[in-house]
């Protein structure tokens, strides 16, 4: 199950994330998944629980926003939707040279922190 080791490089980037901010914990991770990724996002979703344990993201939700393939003609230059992953196709000529311009993506899109409450000065609240 790839998606288990995908959820592992997510989650260490997470913590670099969290670190860099420092921030104690992660709570909630956004993902743009493309059908041309090789990720299948209800294995992500399974994986994400099993690979979270033990680590800042522990408590984190996974939410994973689905992305749809886009193709560029190389013969009229139109830019569009595809049938389907396995008919790349130009949408306005029906041509056959395209190259894909999304849906191919597994990309972070946000992290949210919690964020470490600030010392206080003097060990006072000030108002």
């Amino acid at each position: 199950m790839h998606e288990l080791a995908l959820c592992r490089a997510l989650l260490a980037q997470a913590e670099r994330i969290a670190a860099a901010h420092g921030a104690h914990a992660v709570r909630r991770v956004e993902l743009r998944v493309g059908p041309l990724s090789g990720a299948v996002p209800e294995l992500l979703r399974a994986a994400f629980a099993v690979a979270r344990a033990g680590t800042c993201a522990q408590e984190a939700e996974l939410v994973v926003h689905e992305g749809a393939i886009e193709v560029e003609c190389e013969a009229c230059g139109a830019r569009g939707p595809a049938a389907t992953p396995n008919r790349l196709h130009c949408p306005a000529c029906g041509g056959w040279r395209t190259r894909v311009v999304a849906g191919d993506e597994l990309l972070i899109e946000r992290v949210e922190l919690a964020l470490a409450p600030r010392a206080r000065e003097g060990g006072a609240e000030h108002v």
